[in-house]
């Protein structure tokens, strides 16, 4: 039996309350996302995100919050690849945003994040919506 996979996302926001988005490339091109991966086995949304964070980013997150789950159905109607997105927060972070990985990011960028770069990828469009709607969960994500 096939289940979905369980992804992590985070919000990162700046002092000026911008939030952090890359450009994607390779698997997720041409969208923008947050930033995020896989949670992987025995890990906690935590660590799992801290890993995420540093590995594409540079950066060191500190006191990440879960603030929203999606289910991440627009992808799957276009892919049949089902995620469930476990997202987070934080406005408590170390360094400066670099392209850690150029093989799956072209850029990192500070944002507005009532103003979307589009094409947005749903999962980190559904993210910031809970985010700026301080909801927890939207029922319609398709």
């Amino acid at each position: 039996m096939q289940r979905p996979n369980v992804g992590i996302g985070i919000i990162i926001q700046n002092a000026k309350g911008e939030i952090l988005v890359g450009k994607r490339k390779g698997s997720h091109s041409p969208f923008y996302s947050i930033p995020g991966g896989h949670l992987e086995m025995g890990e906690t949304f935590e660590i799992g995100i801290k890993k995420e964070v540093l590995e594409e980013t540079g950066l060191i997150i500190n006191k990440p919050t879960v603030i929203a789950i999606t289910n991440n159905l627009r992808t799957f109607k276009k892919t049949g690849i089902h995620h469930i997105s476990v997202n987070m927060f934080t406005d408590n972070f170390e360094g400066t945003p670099i392209v850690m990985e150029p093989e799956k990011c072209e850029k990192w960028i500070w944002i507005d994040p009532r103003n979307l770069p589009q094409p947005h990828f749903d999962a980190s469009a559904f993210a910031i919506e809970c985010y700026l709607k301080n909801q927890f969960y939207i029922t319609n994500q398709q």
